[in-house]
């Protein structure tokens, strides 16, 4: 069985509710000594708000390409057996599950360890939109995962193109301690002494 077959990714369309023991009993296997599993829920306030359920959106096609990717990933990264990944769409109310994942491992730390880390990609990168609705409004929410990862992103592409700038001053020293790049907290000149110029 290829590791594509070993998952199983489910968006589920409006009005299907998560079966748990589907996915746990697919997860199953003789050789897996742990299934870790995640259930999203939805609860009952939020920032001191009473909530009345949830709102799921998606770009379905490509919400299953990125669990595809993210499952890949966790694959090469931990000793799993089977992984499944499901989420609902559409009005998802108090107490009832929205996402639920279980993977199945040898041991018990890859289990956890691959489960957190397919739940907070997933949060942070598959296009699948919520929207809380409360007793007085509804908004639309970013999950804080995705905006990690966005600030992520971004210090990566900020590093990317400042790194080379900032080392070619060093190498020409083209102005020698007269130019100071800030790099973190402190400021440091161009040749990398900490002091200040006059």
């Amino acid at each position: 069985m290829s590791a594509e077959e070993k998952n199983l990714i489910e968006i589920l369309e409006e009005g299907h509710k998560v079966d748990v023991v589907k996915y746990i009993d697919y997860v199953s296997a003789p050789q897996a000594g742990a299934i870790a599993t995640f259930s999203g829920t939805t609860r009952d306030m939020f920032e001191g708000k009473t909530v009345l359920e949830l709102r799921y959106e998606a770009y379905v096609p490509m919400a299953t390409r990125c669990l595809s990717s993210i499952c890949s990933t966790a694959r090469s990264t931990w000793d799993i057996q089977k992984i499944a990944v499901a989420h609902r769409l559409g009005p998802v109310p108090v107490g009832e599950t929205s996402v639920f994942i279980a993977v199945s491992s040898v041991h018990r730390s890859d289990g956890l360890d691959a489960c957190k880390f397919l739940i907070d990609e997933l949060k942070a990168s598959v296009p699948i939109w919520k929207k809380e609705v409360y007793t007085n409004g509804e908004i639309w929410k970013e999950n804080s995962e995705f905006m990690e990862k966005r600030l992520e992103l971004a210090e990566k592409r900020d590093s990317i193109v400042k790194k080379p700038v900032i080392e070619e001053h060093r190498r020409r020293g083209c102005c020698g301690s007269k130019v100071r790049v800030e790099e973190d907290e402190e400021h440091k000149d161009i040749t990398g002494d900490n002091k200040s110029s006059s």
